[in-house]
């Protein structure tokens, strides 16, 4: 991903979305005015910060990227393996019980918030369709990144090899451990023999980016870039809930057809 810097706000765009004709970013934590465990940049509603900096916040970080917040669909995400497709008609609204939204009309910004789980964006340059996900560990066992592929067939009538995906700054393998229940529910919900789970210093610790990659080429997604960002090891740019113990912000993904 290459960093950019926006109106003071900092954000990482994939190398393999240049020039495609969608505008996307991933939003780091800098360039807001939240405090505290929110600093600064913090883009959730519900994590116990002051609402007016949120607001704030979210006026700093679409003005940079030209966006109006009447152009934005968000989802209130639970983990599920729920995507929808999303138009001009829901433009401005959030979208209940969803992890994944995809769209065919350009204008229509999708707009994700993570900290830690992993942001997946889906493009499809022949139907032209955007996508995003939000997929943590009960996310991916719940086959959300396979219901997303499927939605782009059943609702763009895409062909899974035309798909491109980017994985966002997540948690990576070195900081993420888990219990054994975890590391077989996920372990379990990937093509046999992928390596999700790696014992280190006796402890399980889980490949939350590489389980998605492997659920995304099962699924017959064509390229697939890695962002190779650990949350949890860069909290100076990025929120992260297991490092920063649950109390943090959220940063934003977004997502555009131009």
């Amino acid at each position: 991903m290459q960093q950019r810097n926006k109106d003071s706000i900092l954000l990482y765009q994939f190398d393999g979305l240049e020039g495609a004709g969608i505008m996307h970013a991933a939003l780091t934590r800098l360039g807001g005015v939240s405090s505290g465990p929110f600093a600064t940049l913090n883009l959730g509603h519900t994590v116990g910060d002051d609402l007016a900096a949120v607001e704030e916040n979210h006026r700093r970080a679409l003005s940079a990227l030209g966006l109006r917040r009447n152009q934005v669909v968000s989802p209130y995400q639970v983990h599920s393996a729920n995507v929808r497709l999303v138009g001009a008609a829901h433009a401005g609204t959030v979208q209940p019980d969803t992890d994944g939204l995809l769209t065919t009309t350009p204008g229509v910004a999708l707009f994700f918030r993570f900290a830690d789980c992993a942001p997946v964006l889906l493009f499809d340059p022949v139907q032209r369709a955007v996508g995003l996900v939000h997929a943590g560990w009960r996310g991916a066992a719940n086959g959300v990144v396979g219901a997303a592929v499927a939605a782009f067939v059943r609702h763009a009538g895409s062909k899974p090899g035309d798909l491109w995906a980017g994985i966002g700054p997540t948690i990576g393998p070195c900081c993420y451990e888990v219990g054994p229940e975890v590391a077989e529910t996920v372990a379990r919900a990937c093509p046999a023999g992928t390596q999700v789970v790696v014992r280190q210093n006796g402890s399980l610790h889980l490949d939350l980016p590489g389980a998605v990659r492997a659920q995304l080429l099962a699924a017959g997604v064509g390229e697939v870039e890695m962002s190779g960002i650990c949350t949890a090891c860069h909290t100076d740019e990025w929120f992260s809930h297991r490092a920063e113990n649950g109390r943090t912000g959220r940063f934003g993904m977004l997502a555009m057809l131009l």
